[in-house]
């Protein structure tokens, strides 16, 4: 029989390395851990305004934003306390590493940070809102300069 901390271990060994499954039969027991990668950002074009000139073909000018999503199944908390302010709210400035919410999964309060330096341009998820895995809860606006 698998003991609780052989499961542990079993546990760090996929965190600490690339591996995504892992199938072990010990004492006839069968165990199957699998880890799906997170994605925490992606890139999304974003079309701001197409007007068409006199004599001119219609010019378009589109804006590189970045999608922050859920890594986790959880609830979505804007601050660490309803008498706490937010940690972020739209026009915030922020740098890599910044926390921006927190999600809760079961009992575990887990920080989400921001991956660039960059402003907030728009939350998308209402404070206690239960959120999925590769949910959009952020779309923030990377700085060309990091002069924050």
């Amino acid at each position: 029989m698998m003991e609780l901390e052989d499961l542990k271990g079993l546990i760090e060994l996929l965190k600490e390395t690339d591996i995504t499954e892992l199938q072990i039969e010990k004492d006839g027991t069968k165990v199957k851990i699998k880890r799906e990668k997170l994605l925490t950002s992606i890139e999304m074009p974003r079309a701001v305004v197409a007007r068409e000139k006199p004599g001119e073909g219609v010019e378009e000018e589109t804006q590189r934003l970045i999608t922050v999503t859920s890594p986790i199944v959880g609830t979505f908390y804007k601050s660490l306390s309803p008498e706490t302010p937010p940690f972020v709210e739209t026009g915030s400035k922020v740098k890599r590493g910044h926390v921006l919410c927190i999600i809760e999964a079961m009992k575990l309060m887990n920080e989400i940070e921001c991956e660039v330096d960059g402003v907030v341009v728009r939350t998308l998820v209402e404070n206690g809102q239960p959120v999925e895995y590769g949910e959009p809860l952020f779309l923030i606006e990377p700085l060309q300069d990091s002069s924050l």
